[in-house]
C-alpha cells in the first residue's frame, strides 16, 4: 500500500523519526510502516487532551451526541477503503471486515443516545440531595488486534460522550485501521479531544503510568491487565479491563443438535476464534457427544480458509506468528495426549499464518487444549455424564467472561446459566452482545463493564451534592 500513516495529536497529522513494520498475516510479510511514538509524542498528546478537556467537558451533551453521529457518517462513507485496510492488517475476510465496521457504526449511533442520569436521593423542605456524574478528564485507551476498529469504538465513543478527552494506542500488530478511524473522527471533533499514538510495548507502559491520564481502558490478555493495574497504581487511575476468557458451553441431553450445531460452529469459529467471548470449551452430554461433534466437524471441514483478497474466503489466518505458534502447540499437545481430530489439526505449508478450523474430541480438563484459552480456530469437545459435574468443570477456571447452556427446556437452562461464574451467560446462544446491555468479566476476566448506561458511567466520576435550604 502507498497510503501514508500518521498519528493525530492536537488535530494534526504527526509522523515520527522511527517506524515499525506492519505484517499482512495472510502472507507473513511486511506491507506498511507505522510511526513509532516517542515519549515526547505521548506527552504532547496528553497535553493536547488536557488542554481540550475543559471546553469539551462543558460542551452540552446534545452537541457531543451530534458529533458522534457525524463520525459515524464519516466512517460509513469511508467503509470500503477502511475494510480493505482492516482486512489486510488483521487477516479477516472482506465480508467480516465490513461486518466489523458496520457494527462499529451501529455502536457509535447507539452510544450517542446515552445520557447520564441525575438521581435525587432526598427532596424536602430542609434538604435536597442529588447524585451527579461528571467526566474524569483524560482517558488512555489501549486496544487489541482482533477487532481493531470495533473495540476502538467501544473504548473511545462512550469516553467522548461522557465528556472526556482520549489518547488511544492501538495494537502494534493492527494500528493502521485505528489510525484511520481517529483521522476520520478528527475532521469533526475539536482539536485535542481525540489523539492517537502508536508503538510497541514501551509506549503502552508509558500510557498506563502517565500522571496526566486519569483512566485506562484496556482490552487484552489477563497478564497484561495485571501489569496495567500495577503500573497505574501510583496515580490510582480508574480502570476498565476486559481480559481473557475461556468460555465454556454445556449442551444438555435434551438439546436439539440439528438446530444448535450451526450456531455453536459460528460462535466458536467466528473471526477464526480470535474473540474474547468466543465459545472455547464445549461440554456435551455423552448421549449427544458423538453426533454433535460430527455435525460441527462437517461444517469445519467444509469451511473455506484463505486470504482476505479471495472473495471465497470465509475465515482468515491467525493474526500473528505468536498466536499461530500457540494454536499449533495446543493442537500438538492434544494429539500427544490422545485427542481425536475430527477436522483440521495440522497447519499447511502455505505462506501466512493459516490454521484450519479444528475440532478435537477425547480431551478433558487438565489438558492444555481445555485449560488454556486457545484464541484461535480450534474447539475442544468434552464428554460429560452429570450436569452438576459439568457446571463445576466449567467454573473451575480463573477466567469468567462468558458461558452458555444449550437445551430445549428454557426454564431449566436459565437456572443452570445463573450458576455459571461469568459476567455474561447465554441460553441457546453465545457471545452475542448489545450496545444496551452491560458486558464485562468475572474473576480474572476483568474489572468493570462496557456498554449501556453502565458502561458510560465507567467514564464518569460520581459526585453527591447536598443542598441545605
Amino acid at each position: 500500500m502507498t497510503q501514508s500513516h500518521a498519528m493525530i495529536i492536537n488535530g494534526e497529522r504527526v509522523e515520527a523519526a522511527g517506524t515499525f513494520g506492519v505484517i499482512d498475516p495472510a502472507r507473513a510479510e511486511f506491507f506498511a510502516d507505522c510511526p513509532a511514538a516517542s515519549p515526547e509524542h505521548l506527552d504532547a498528546a496528553v497535553a493536547a487532551a488536557r488542554k481540550a478537556f475543559p471546553t469539551w467537558r462543558d460542551t452540552v451533551i446534545e452537541e457531543r451526541a451530534r458529533l458522534l453521529n457525524e463520525i459515524a457518517n464519516a466512517v460509513e462513507a469511508d467503509k470500503d477503503a477502511l475494510a480493505v485496510l482492516l482486512s489486510t492488517e488483521q487477516g479477516k475476510p472482506r465480508a467480516s471486515a465490513h461486518g466489523e465496521i458496520g457494527a462499529a457504526i451501529h455502536w457509535m449511533r447507539e452510544t450517542a443516545k446515552l445520557r447520564p442520569p441525575v438521581e435525587v436521593i432526598r427532596d424536602d423542605e430542609k434538604n435536597r440531595i442529588e447524585v451527579h456524574r461528571k467526566p474524569l478528564g483524560v482517558v488512555g485507551s489501549i486496544t487489541p488486534w482482533n477487532h481493531p476498529v470495533l473495540i476502538a469504538t467501544w473504548h473511545v465513543m462512550p469516553a467522548l460522550m461522557a465528556g472526556n478527552c482520549v489518547v488511544i494506542k492501538p495494537s502494534s500488530y493492527t494500528p493502521l485501521s485505528t489510525l484511520r478511524l481517529v483521522e476520520l473522527a478528527n475532521v469533526h471533533l475539536p482539536r485535542g479531544v481525540l489523539n492517537s499514538v502508536t508503538g510497541e510495548g514501551g509506549i503502552g507502559r508509558a500510557i498506563t503510568g502517565h500522571p496526566g491520564i486519569d483512566k485506562i481502558v484496556f482490552t487484552g490478555s489477563t497478564p497484561t491487565g495485571r501489569n496495567i493495574m500495577s503500573n497505574a497504581a501510583d496515580t490510582l487511575k480508574r480502570l476498565t479491563l476486559e481480559l481473557g476468557g475461556n468460555d465454556a458451553a454445556i449442551v444438555l441431553p435434551d438439546a436439539d443438535i440439528d438446530a444448535i450445531a450451526p450456531v455453536i460452529f459460528a460462535k466458536s469459529f467466528g473471526n477464526s476464534g480470535q474473540t474474547c467471548a468466543a465459545l472455547k470449551r464445549l461440554y456435551v452430554h455423552e448421549s449427544l457427544h458423538d453426533a454433535l461433534a460430527e455435525k460441527i466437524a462437517v461444517l469445519a471441514r467444509a469451511a473455506k480458509v484463505g486470504p482476505a483478497s479471495d472473495p471465497a474466503s470465509q475465515f482468515g489466518p491467525l493474526q500473528n506468528k505468536a498466536q499461530f505458534d500457540l494454536v499449533r502447540a495446543l493442537a500438538d499437545d492434544a494429539r500427544a495426549n490422545g485427542g481425536r481430530f475430527l477436522a483440521g489439526g495440522e497447519a499447511s505449508d502455505e505462506a501466512g499464518y493459516f490454521f484450519p478450523l479444528t475440532v478435537v474430541t477425547e480431551v478433558t480438563d487438565g489438558m492444555r487444549i481445555v485449560d488454556e484459552e486457545q484464541f484461535g480456530p480450534i474447539l475442544p469437545i468434552v464428554r460429560y455424564s452429570d450436569v452438576d459435574d459439568a457446571i463445576a468443570r466449567a467454573n473451575a477456571s480463573e477466567n469468567g467472561l462468558g458461558g452458555s447452556i444449550w437445551s430445549t427446556d428454557i426454564k431449566k437452562a436459565e437456572a443452570l446459566a445463573r450458576r455459571l461464574e461469568c459476567g455474561t451467560a447465554w441460553v441457546n446462544d453465545h457471545s452475542s452482545i448489545s450496545p444496551a446491555a452491560p458486558f464485562g468479566g468475572a474473576k480474572q476476566s476483568g474489572i468493570g463493564v462496557e456498554f449501556g448506561h453502565w458502561g458510560l458511567e465507567e467514564y464518569m466520576q460520581m459526585q453527591t451534592v447536598h443542598i441545605t435550604r
